[in-house]
């Protein structure tokens, strides 16, 4: 067969950025502006806390250089576990209306493609100077609570803090060795302490996931295929699979973010709060449920909803990324709203939290920038720097980014999965039908977890069917992949 022509999937990539509203490279004066800042350094200006003699540890991506977070863990009083979480000071190098801060507001968040990372901020800063990197001291904002064992969240202290991270891990590494599937970390082995303080954030977090599954937390899995470039090739498709390192840091950084609302509510100021509104799609969500035998109350019911989800994870897993998609579609996505002091807060139904926000990840996403100085102001006691119009303004157009990202993003998996597949017209590979509706009728290949669309003796076809299709074509340029039916399994 011969071989199908390259693909410039950083070309394709870049054009995807613009199609969606974003500007995949930095102006020069941002470039300029960034060149000429300098990192931190304890002579630079007075110290609030010095918190570099406690074990500090981040967990993320193997490749991840903007590190946002880190945390550190000690036990109290009657079991209690204290956590504290130190959040990287971005605000300290990018100004309100600095040429940098209008840039990063205007695209609003770093885009993650596979096939190239489009950063918030240059990397000067989100992988240099304002990321929490090993080997440096950093200024930090620092959120305590206090976690008790039937894992409820006392919102404690928030303040600035010098802090050094003592081992920047990795997740994979981190969940193997906690779920017993592989060796123990090299650093994690030879950080004195290290062991027993990432153990201690394991209660922690159990306490905390038990907490908010009882309440009603939804536990969703959906498939995302990342691709795996070496060399300007795609080589493979990887599931990024969950684990409990991942859950480390979805419990700590949920927990943060509500002690952030709580603390900026406590001070009377308006706020942008994450929110996933009750479902307008609850009847569709009950007719799902009806398929599956089950029944669910006919006003939305979060704990309900879990406990119906829950039980089809444990009955076909197999099917369960594709069920969790089909639950987060008639959710709806998540959005930006502002909280003016005194009005009750919006909610999250999926994490079954009332008072969320974004604030933990300000090198990554713009909204936690705004609340770092919200927080800041807070702590500084001067008048917050943002008025109600201000954050309104904010609120709908970043949550206008997050849903562009995203379409970047789905894009390119679709993307590089087709040109991973490109030299393999006329195989045949075991697959799942997805959809199936008078849009189209969709299946994903079990290996690799590419998705595309049957378009030729697809009438008939149910979702959840294991078929045989044959791949017809590819279009890595619109991230097209087309299937024959080939028969049933």
């Amino acid at each position: 067969m011969k071989k199908s022509r390259a693909i410039d999937l950083k070309g394709i990539a870049v054009s995807a950025m613009r199609k969606y509203g974003f500007e995949p490279r930095f102006p020069d004066p941002v470039i300029e502006e960034v060149r000429t800042m300098n990192a931190w350094t304890p002579a630079s200006g007075k110290i609030s806390k010095d918190l570099r003699m406690f074990l500090w540890s981040s967990i993320d991506n193997y490749d991840s250089m903007d590190l946002d977070q880190m945390e550190f863990c000690e036990r109290g009083q009657n079991d209690e576990i204290q956590v504290k979480v130190a959040i990287a000071d971005v605000d300290l190098y990018v100004r309100k209306q600095s040429r940098t801060d209008k840039h990063a507001g205007y695209n609003g968040t770093s885009v993650y493609t596979g096939i190239e990372t489009f950063p918030m901020l240059p990397d000067k800063l989100s992988k240099g100077i304002s990321s929490l990197l090993p080997g440096q001291d950093h200024l930090a904002v620092v959120i305590e609570y206090t976690v008790n064992k039937k894992g409820d969240v006392q919102p404690g202290e928030i303040y600035r803090a010098v802090v050094s991270n003592k081992a920047k891990l990795i997740y994979e590494e981190v969940g193997d060795w906690l779920e017993g599937t592989g060796v123990i970390p090299e650093l994690v082995r030879d950080v004195p302490g290290l062991i027993d303080q990432i153990h201690l954030q394991c209660e922690a977090t159990r306490r905390l996931k038990r907490n908010r599954m009882e309440q009603g937390a939804l536990d969703l899995e959906t498939i995302e295929a990342d691709a795996i470039v070496e060399g300007g090739t795609v080589k493979d498709l990887v599931v990024q699979k969950k684990n409990m390192a991942r859950s480390i840091i979805e419990e700590f950084m949920v927990a943060a973010n509500g002690t952030m609302v709580n603390y900026l509510g406590n001070a009377g100021i308006p706020m942008i709060q994450r929110v996933v509104r009750t479902p307008r799609y609850w009847d569709e969500i009950v007719l799902t449920a009806a398929t599956y035998g089950e029944t669910l109350p006919p006003e939305p019911d979060s704990k309900a909803l879990s406990g119906f989800l829950n039980r089809r994870k444990e009955v076909d897993p197999e099917h369960f990324p594709d069920l969790s998609l089909t639950v987060v579609k008639l959710i709806g996505p998540g959005e930006y709203m502002t909280l003016e002091p005194g009005e009750p807060p919006y909610g999250h139904f999926g994490l079954a939290v009332t008072d969320y926000t974004h604030g933990t990840a300000p090198n990554r996403r713009y909204v936690d920038l705004i609340i770092q100085r919200l927080i800041k102001s807070v702590i500084d006691k001067v008048p917050s720097p943002y008025s109600l119009e201000e954050l309104v303004k904010h609120s709908t157009w970043l949550s206008g980014r997050e849903k562009g990202s995203k379409k970047v993003e789905r894009f390119m998996r679709k993307a590089a999965a087709a040109v991973l597949l490109q030299d393999r017209i006329g195989e045949l590979f075991d697959a799942l039908v997805t959809g199936a509706s008078e849009k189209g009728t969709y299946a994903r290949l079990i290996t690799p977890p590419a998705e595309g669309r049957i378009i030729q003796g697809e009438y008939g076809l149910k979702v959840g069917q294991k078929v045989h299709v044959r791949l017809l074509k590819t279009d890595p340029d619109n991230g097209f992949i087309d299937f024959g039916y080939a028969g049933t399994k």
